[in-house]
Formats: C-alpha cells, sequence, structure tokens
C-alpha cells in the first residue's frame, strides 16, 4: 500500500518540443521507408484469409468446424483474457455462432476476386458458397431483368408504325346477369328502375339522364364545348362522330337493362312459385285440421243432442247419472281440445244438474256421510277447471264443478246443520271427514266458519259446568282437526266459565281434575298457566296450610289432594307452593324431634319416608334440593352437638352415611342429567352455540321451529310493507318489532310464539 502521508512528489513527462522540431519530425517520418515484412515479430503479422484470388492449398486458414477455432481468441494470451470470459459468461459455447439462437455465422466472411475492373454486379452474382450456405435467399435478378425490360419498351416507338389493333370486350348475358344480382342500385320495381328521369346539375350545364347506371359512363357523352383550334403538329381525327358513339353506348345500355330486369323478374316469378307452393301446403294442412275439426265437433253436438233428448220427460229411455258421466269421459277422452275449448259450464248445468238433484233427493247426510262422495269425486274431475286453483274461490261462473257443488250440494247441508244439535257432533264430524278431499277448500271454509262455528258458539254460551252432566269437551274437541284455530275465539268464554265454577271447589273434589285435563293440549301454555295459577294454585296453598305433620299418627289426604295436580300445574308453581305452604312446618317438626333425644332410625325412616313421596322431577329442583338438604345439615348438626346427653349407639354413623347416601345419588342424578342432554343435542345436531340464548326474536323462532321439526325459511321475492315473509310449516308470516304476524283470511294478525306453533302443527 503506498504512503499517503509522505510529501507530494512529481515525475518527469519530458521536455515539450518547439513547433519547428514537430514539423521535422513529420517530415522525417513522411520519409521513412516501409518496415520489411520480415523485421516484424512473426507473432504480430496477421493470418491470410481465405480469399478468392490469394488463397493456395497448402497455406492454412479457416476451413470451418473445431479446427478453425483452435487459434481463435489467441491474441489473449498477451491480455488478461478478460473478452472470452465475459463471452462464456454470457453464454457463449466455441464452435457455435453468437447470438440468441446461436444463428451468427461461424466462419469469417469470405472475399471473392472480380474477374474485371467492372462496377458492382457487371460480371454477375459475386455471393460466394459460404454466402449461400449461411443466407439461402432466392436471387430474383432475372426477374428485375424482366421488368426491366418491359418499362423499357414502354418507351419506345412501335415498330408495326404506329398502328393497333382495336381490342374488344364481350359481355355475355351470364355475365350480366351475375352483375344484376350484385349490384342491386334500386328498391323500386325493375321498369321504373330503367325509366327513372336524372337530372345532373354537377358540370357546367344541366344534363339529363334516363337511368342510374348512365351516370357511370357519363363521361362517354360528347360534351357540347367548341372544340379546341388544332394546332401545328395536331391532326384531326379521321372518324369522330361523338353522337353516334353516345347513341350506340345508349342502345347497349338499354340492352344489358332490360337483360338484368328481365332476369330479376325471372327470379321473382320462381321465388313466387316457391312461395304459393309452400302457401299451399300450409293450407291443405289447415284444411285437413279444419274438416278433422268439423267432424269431431258434428260427432259432440250428436251426442249432446242425444243426452237433450234422453232428458225430456216424454222419453222411454231417460238418462241416468252413471251414463252421462261416461258420455262426459269420452268427451273428455277423445275430444279433449272440443271438450276444453267449449262451455262446459252451460253444458253441465242442462244436463248434470237436474240428475244430480235427483240423485240426492231423498239423501241425510247425517245417516249416510258417504253416500254420493263416489260420484262427486267423478264429476269433480270431469268439471273442475284446472287452470282455476281450487281455493281461489268463488268465480262460479267459470267452473261447473263449484257451481254444482253450491248449487245443488250446499242446500242440503245448510239444512242438515240446522237442525243439528251441536253435542251430538260424531255424526256432523265423520259427514264433513268423509267429503273433506271432495268439497272445494273455501265450500268447506264456508261451512265450518258460517254454519258450524255460530252453533257452537252459541252452545257454548248456553253451558253451565256445574249443572251440566256431558264435559264439553267431548262435543268440542272432535272439531279440533278440522277447525283447529277457529276454535281460538270459544276458549275465553269456556275459561271464564269454569273459573267461576272453580270459586267454591275444595282439592278434595276430583273432578275438576277430569273436567280440566283435556284443556291442557289445547289451550296455550301461557294461558293454561295463568289459568291454573288464578284458579288453582291458591286453592292447593290453602289445603296445604291445613296440612298437620305429625310423625305419630300423620294424615296424608290433604298432601296427596295437592301432589295429584303436579301433571296439571308446572313445576315452578309447586315447588313455590312446598317452599311456602310445606317445607317451614316439615323443617320446624323435624328440629323439635330432634331436641328431645329421638330415635334417630324412626327420623331417618320419617326423612325418606316423605322424600319418596315426590316424584324425581320435583325432587330435581334446585330448590327441593335445598330443603332436603337443610334437613340433613340439621340432622347432621344435632347429631354432633350432643356431647353430654345420651347418644344412641350408631346414631352418628347412621346420620353420616345417609348424607352421603343422598349426596351421591342427587350426584349421580344430576350426572344422568347432563349425558340425556348431551345426547339429545347430538341427535338434533344443535351445538354448543345454539343451546346459548338467541340473539333476536327470528333467532328465537328459528329455535322453536328446530325443537318442533317445523319447516321455518324465507319465501324469495315476497314482501309486505317491506317486511320479509317466510313460511312457518303451512303458515306464511312476518315479523315486525318483535311481534309476529299470521296470514289471515284478510289482514295480518298478530300471534304469539305459542299459538303459532300450535297452527303450524
Amino acid at each position: 500500500s503506498r504512503d499517503y502521508s509522505a510529501p507530494v512528489n512529481f515525475i518527469s513527462a519530458g521536455l515539450k518540443k518547439s513547433a519547428a522540431e514537430d514539423f521535422s519530425e513529420d517530415d522525417s517520418d513522411e520519409d521513412e521507408k516501409p518496415v520489411k515484412q520480415e523485421e516484424i515479430p512473426k507473432e504480430f503479422v496477421p493470418k491470410k484469409l481465405k480469399t478468392g484470388g490469394n488463397f493456395k492449398p497448402s497455406q492454412k486458414g479457416f476451413v470451418g468446424g473445431a479446427k478453425s477455432f483452435v487459434d481463435f481468441g489467441s491474441w489473449e494470451r498477451h491480455t488478461k483474457g478478460i473478452g472470452q470470459k465475459l463471452l462464456q459468461k454470457m453464454g457463449y459455447v466455441p464452435g457455435r455462432g453468437l447470438g440468441k439462437n446461436a444463428q451468427g455465422i461461424i466462419n469469417p466472411i469470405e472475399a471473392k476476386q472480380r474477374k474485371g475492373k467492372g462496377a458492382v454486379g457487371a460480371y454477375g452474382s459475386e455471393r460466394t458458397s459460404q454466402s449461400l450456405q449461411d443466407f439461402p435467399v432466392v436471387d430474383s435478378e432475372e426477374e428485375a431483368e424482366e421488368e426491366f425490360q418491359k418499362e423499357l419498351s414502354q418507351w419506345r416507338k412501335d415498330p408495326n408504325g404506329g398502328k393497333k389493333k382495336p381490342k374488344y370486350s364481350y359481355k355475355t348475358v351470364e355475365e350480366l346477369k351475375a352483375k344484376g344480382r350484385i349490384s342491386k342500385q334500386l328498391s323500386a320495381p325493375q321498369k321504373e328502375l330503367a325509366q327513372v328521369k336524372v337530372i345532373d346539375m354537377t358540370g357546367r350545364e344541366q344534363k339529363v339522364y334516363y337511368s342510374y347506371s348512365q351516370i357511370s359512363h357519363k363521361h362517354n357523352i360528347p360534351d357540347d364545348s367548341p372544340q379546341q383550334p388544332l394546332g401545328k403538329d395536331s391532326k384531326p381525327q379521321g372518324f369522330a362522330l361523338p353522337e353516334l358513339e353516345h347513341n350506340l353506348q345508349l342502345l347497349i345500355d338499354i340492352t344489358e337493362q332490360e337483360i338484368i330486369q328481365n332476369d330479376r323478374q325471372l327470379q321473382y316469378e320462381r321465388d313466387m312459385v316457391i312461395n304459393l307452393s309452400h302457401e299451399i301446403e300450409k293450407m291443405s294442412e289447415v284444411l285437413s285440421h279444419e274438416e278433422k275439426a268439423i267432424s269431431n265437433l258434428s260427432k259432440v253436438l250428436e251426442m249432446v243432442e242425444e243426452c237433450e233428448r234422453r232428458m225430456q220427460p216424454s222419453c222411454e229411455n231417460p238418462l241416468t247419472l252413471d251414463e252421462c258421466a261416461k258420455i262426459f269421459e269420452t268427451l273428455q277422452d277423445k275430444y279433449y281440445e272440443e271438450y276444453r275449448m267449449s262451455d262446459r259450464v252451460d253444458l253441465a248445468v242442462a244436463i248434470v244438474y237436474p240428475l244430480m238433484k235427483d240423485y240426492f233427493k231423498n239423501w241425510d247426510p247425517l245417516k249416510d256421510c258417504t253416500y254420493g262422495t263416489e260420484i262427486i269425486a267423478k264429476w269433480k274431475s270431469l268439471l273442475e277447471n284446472d287452470q282455476l286453483l281450487s281455493h281461489g274461490g268463488q268465480d262460479l261462473s267459470t267452473d261447473a264443478f263449484h257451481r254444482l257443488m253450491w248449487e245443488i250440494w250446499m242446500p242440503y247441508v245448510r239444512n242438515i246443520v240446522a237442525q243439528w244439535q251441536p253435542r251430538n257432533c260424531g255424526s256432523m264430524v265423520d259427514f264433513l271427514d268423509s267429503w273433506v278431499n271432495v268439497v272445494p277448500v273455501w265450500i268447506l271454509e264456508n261451512i265450518l266458519d258460517q254454519l258450524i262455528f255460530p252453533k257452537l258458539q252459541k252452545e257454548v254460551e248456553s253451558w253451565n259446568p256445574l249443572t251440566d252432566t256431558v264435559p264439553i269437551h267431548s262435543w268440542i274437541h272432535p272439531w279440533l282437526p278440522l277447525m283447529q284455530a277457529r276454535l281460538e275465539p270459544l276458549y275465553s268464554p269456556i275459561r271464564n266459565k269454569l273459573a267461576n265454577a272453580l270459586q267454591k271447589w275444595h282439592p278434595s273434589d276430583s273432578s275438576a281434575k277430569l273436567i280440566l285435563q283435556p284443556w291442557k293440549e289445547v289451550f296455550t301454555p301461557g294461558s293454561w298457566e295463568a289459568f291454573m295459577v288464578k284458579n288453582i294454585v291458591p286453592k292447593l296453598g290453602m289445603c296445604l296450610n291445613e296440612l298437620i305433620i305429625n310423625p305419630h299418627q300423620q294424615h296424608m289426604d290433604a298432601f296427596y289432594w295437592v301432589i295429584d295436580w303436579e301433571g296439571m300445574i308446572s313445576v315452578s308453581s309447586l315447588v313455590g307452593l312446598l317452599e311456602k305452604h310445606f317445607f317451614p312446618k316439615w323443617l320446624q317438626v323435624l328440629c323439635s324431634w330432634l331436641s328431645n333425644s329421638p330415635n334417630y332410625e324412626e327420623i331417618t325412616k320419617w326423612y325418606l319416608g316423605w322424600k319418596s313421596m315426590f316424584s324425581d322431577q320435583v325432587l330435581a329442583h334446585p330448590s327441593i334440593k335445598d330443603k332436603f338438604n337443610e334437613a340433613l345439615d340439621i340432622m347432621n348438626r344435632a347429631v354432633s352437638s350432643s356431647v353430654g346427653g345420651y347418644m344412641q349407639p350408631g346414631a352418628r354413623e347412621n346420620i353420616a352415611y345417609l348424607t352421603h347416601t343422598e349426596r351421591r345419588k342427587d350426584f349421580q342424578y344430576e350426572a344422568m342429567q347432563e349425558r340425556r342432554e348431551a345426547e339429545n343435542m347430538a341427535q338434533r345436531g344443535i351445538g354448543v352455540a345454539a343451546s346459548s340464548v338467541p340473539m333476536n326474536f327470528k333467532d328465537l323462532i328459528q329455535t322453536k321451529a328446530e325443537e318442533h321439526n317445523i319447516v321455518f325459511m324465507p319465501v324469495i321475492g315476497k314482501r309486505h310493507e317491506g317486511k320479509q315473509l317466510y313460511t312457518f310449516g303451512r303458515i306464511v308470516i312476518y315479523i315486525d318489532r318483535g311481534v309476529v304476524f299470521v296470514q289471515g283470511e284478510k289482514t295480518w294478525v298478530p300471534t304469539s310464539l305459542q299459538s303459532l306453533i300450535d297452527m303450524a302443527k
């Protein structure tokens, strides 16, 4: 490394010469003789290339292949060899050409000696064999020579003296036709095409043509401008008749137009023939179809006239309902189009209605409820209009079957319902059950809403639960499958009357339970629980207050009266009764007994006996568990605190064993309940997240629907006042601010969730 701390040293570059010295050196350089070839070192002499003139077979040169690259880049022995290294880094392979695809030539360019001293190309092609091999381009010199001679001949005078033979161009008729087909210049009819008048004002003067085709040849029309005076060198034309040329050209054009026009007319006529042939085929098809329709209509007319003749009172062979049904079946099967297009309503009114009236003349629906169901079902398939939905009601003029049921069948039903006693519900329910699949839905709804329900409502108003011997559920509940939610308005007066009847009731009377039990599944859970809390639970509390707990002589009647209502009232209500009216007295008796040196075996039996009086569902309630555990704690404290007094042998161990056993039972019961809940959740496929509290009211409805196996899904593309509609089973609902609205007959009715589930079931 250099010592940069040393002082600066300058290196001498010699003395600057003067201008005179420079000039003399330049002159001396010019006078110097060229150095001989032998004086130059051999290694600096370039090797002779393989040229066309100086090449000798004994010389070593670039022959090609691998030998030509033996001394390639030999000058790098005097350098650091960076060029070869850079080429190899960039992918160069010795022996191959340069470039991405090795397209560079391998051998150096060869030189070809020209024969004489002429210009380039004067002695023919100068391409070497190497250039032809590397760049095989077709030589087009001969073609260029021909083109040159051709152009050269255009500037020379014609050796024949300037007279050229006239060239005639001929047009065949087929060419004219093809031209006429290709160039359809006008859309007007062909006669007008040839005779249209065209005024050309593009030139200096106005000119008139008689067809559009003349415009393209207007340069052939002789100009009316005065002829220019002849010059010295100009020669007058020997045959210049522009008018004759114009007339001949006009005749040619007119002839061409006529040929084209005739061809187009011929083509038009041929197309017309083809169109007319197609029209004939279509008309023949229409004619055959009309003939078939006429024959079918004539046959239908014959059948209808035959029916009309047999409908006359004086006819010997009157028409029966079965024969009429067969005729209509024939019309429907064989002549369906005519049957569907005809006015079935008028035909049925004229023929079927009188026969149907005669068929149902002596019919009593309550005695023979299935009478006529088969024949009516057959007529339903024959007369009902498929395009109308049967529940779409009430357009009697378009559906013969609905009109038949309304005008013929319905009066008999009205008469029988007017005479019917609602308490004899069995026959009426059987009658409607047997006809429910035959009668149109809107007629059945009319029967239930306008005829049956008012009778039931009137009968409920006159019912007295204290005096009537027939329980009300025996003649109301059979209507549930048919009427379902239509009976809701009856439930409120029934509950009021039952509540009035229970005012003076005592739990010792078990008849109340028999009357109320059938209504538990009919009333909604909310209304049922409210009814129980208001009318039954206070009476049971009074009964428990009257219960006296005496271990020596125990009367259990009052306790049995209360426990007997366990399935009717909710567990929470029953537990509340026991906590308030039973357990305080029971624990007090236990404490007083333990304070008087008792027999612990009797206390254990007494404890287990009372515990066995309760069901597992009540015992599983946390409040009841706490009370019995409190009793065990009292017994344990009593055993452990009586130190000075007399202690029964083994009492402490017995009480401890009893406590351990009871606690273990509780633990086992809880574990079993948890396992059962987990299994139920696994079966329903509800995870832990589903068991959590729903986030909104829609999630709550969805959870309830999953619990009751009811389909709950949105109706796509349907909204009411901007709210999404949903199907809940077969019911259409929407949710607005936490309230469910159910689609009624005319309006949307707000409904509780439990009522919605009951309606869906």
